[in-house]
């Protein structure tokens, strides 16, 4: 697929690179956490789907786990296959997107996917394919960002829009932060628990949260890339003015709302 003409969500994705790691970083807690709630076995075979730079994938190799990455950017894989290094057992990665993954039926103990799946074109096509290569009984994890219209990611994500030209994604990423669209999509395949977290970002100051996120997140390097540089100013001053008010004397700690979603294949 290496070769394929790219999604242009891919190519957005995979602008940053190896700069991605700082979000990542960022987004830390959760990753860790959703890990432990698909807790990989040594020999077990685990897919992680959105690997990003492969923190997820990591922490279960770390485990003993052998773990294949996939996403749409190979900017990310690129960056994963190089953040890997001289992991035992080493990660596996590869070109894929969540609705045709290219494995066999039951291929897999354990799926995860931490902030991955949701930007599916497909939500309901993802779901059947995580089932489909997983084993019966085999074991899903899943952060996924909590429905909230008033909380920071909805409100991070609209500031975005108003300076963006992107189209918006085909299917609302939000979707799978809604206890009852996961009860009826993603139920209907596995028994699963949700439980809420608040994962939270601790920054020094707004400075650096603009700069971690225009060289490391995709959507808001690609749309300053694509502003006139005129404007280009303005999307930094509104995005500083946004992340003003979690600040204090000591930095910012950006409060956001997430799911941790445990399931076990029927």
């Amino acid at each position: 697929m290496m070769g394929e003409t790219l999604r242009p969500e891919a190519r957005m994705w995979g602008l940053p690179g190896r700069s991605y790691d700082g979000i990542s970083f960022g987004l830390s807690d959760t990753i860790s956490h959703t890990v432990q709630a698909l807790w990989p076995r040594p020999g077990e075979r685990i897919l992680d789907i959105g690997t990003g730079t492969g923190w997820a994938a990591r922490l279960a190799a770390w485990r003993g786990a052998s773990v294949t990455g996939v996403d749409i950017a190979p900017g990310m894989l690129e960056a994963a296959e190089a953040l890997s290094a001289g992991f035992v057992p080493r990660p596996v990665f590869q070109q894929a997107a969540a609705e045709e993954l290219p494995f066999r039926d039951k291929s897999f103990d354990g799926v995860i996917s931490t902030y991955g799946v949701i930007f599916s074109r497909e939500p309901s096509r993802a779901v059947a394919e995580m089932a489909r290569v997983l084993r019966p009984g085999g074991r899903l994890a899943l952060a996924t960002w909590a429905d909230e219209p008033d909380g920071y990611i909805a409100r991070f994500f609209a500031l975005v829009g108003e300076w963006s030209d992107a189209p918006p994604p085909p299917a609302s990423p939000f979707d799978w932060g809604r206890s009852s669209w996961l009860n009826a999509i993603v139920g209907e395949r596995f028994k699963i628990d949700i439980r809420e977290q608040v994962t939270t970002l601790y920054a020094p100051d707004v400075a650096t949260v603009w700069n971690e996120y225009v060289t490391g997140f995709g959507p808001v390097a690609a749309t300053y890339a694509a502003l006139p540089q005129d404007q280009r100013d303005g999307f930094r001053a509104a995005f500083e003015e946004f992340h003003r008010p979690f600040a204090s004397s000591l930095g910012l700690a950006v409060p956001r709302l997430a799911l941790v979603v445990r399931g076990v294949r029927l």
